[in-house]
């Protein structure tokens, strides 16, 4: 999750170039981005599930690496979960985030008590039904943290956050059609996935059904909150039709 963090790095690269009266197509042309910074990009873009970013940038790193099969196998499995969830697009459209008014604490439905032995199907933005304050936190609602230890069965589309294949951990949001296009879903929609010790599963990039122990809190990395729900996995399968 800390890969969906964002830089600064074209402003300062901007800035930069004006201060010395260079133009930037020139100073971009000059100092063109390494192997190794190519990778950094590829990897970012798709650990965010920004698919149609990352996929010119690993089509060209597979060029480079077309004489190195140790290095041109995991190229080749990105670029091929790249271009099927992007082929996905075709069958999913936008879907609408709740209204503001929904979320607001006197107009949101808050969640019951869960029942121990239950298991509760939701659907993601029904679980994240609230505003959260991203940036400072603190404001998850009693209810909703009540319902860590439960057992929840949640629908979604799966973004690898370890790699293409054998995946350990994904990220499990209600649409790919934000994500592909750069916007990566609200912090309360977007639920980590972590596989049991030992166990992984291949990418789908059709929609799925994953049941598992929810877990509520918030966690940081860098500074940065990360995550507020995570669910360690008993089941993943495709969602019915």
């Amino acid at each position: 999750m800390k890969g969906w963090n964002k830089t600064k790095i074209a402003s300062v690269l901007l800035v930069a170039a004006f201060a010395l009266s260079v133009p930037v197509v020139r100073a971009i042309d000059a100092n063109p981005p390494s192997t190794a910074q190519l990778e950094i990009r590829a990897n970012q873009a798709f650990n965010r599930g920004e698919y149609n970013t990352a996929l010119p940038i690993l089509k060209k790193l597979s060029e480079t690496f077309a004489s190195e099969p140790g290095r041109l196998g995991p190229l080749q499995e990105k670029i091929r979960v790249c271009e099927k969830a992007l082929a996905a697009l075709k069958t999913v459209g936008p879907t609408t985030l709740p209204s503001a008014d929904a979320t607001t604490p006197e107009a949101r439905k808050p969640h019951p008590l869960p029942k121990p032995g239950v298991v509760q199907d939701m659907l993601i933005k029904e679980l994240g039904n609230f505003d959260y304050d991203q940036e400072h936190g603190g404001n998850i609602p009693a209810d909703v943290k009540a319902m860590t230890n439960s057992v929840v069965r949640l629908r979604g589309f799966m973004i690898p956050m370890d790699q293409a294949e054998n995946i350990t951990q994904f990220a499990l949001v209600p649409s790919l059609f934000a994500c592909c296009f750069g916007q990566p879903p609200q912090i309360q929609h977007t639920i980590v996935v972590n596989c049991p010790k030992g166990k992984a599963v291949g990418y789908c990039p059709d929609e799925i059904l994953v049941e598992g122990t929810l877990k509520v809190g918030e966690k940081k990395d860098d500074g940065y909150i990360v995550s507020i729900f995570e669910m360690d996995v008993h089941s993943v399968k495709p969602a019915p039709k």
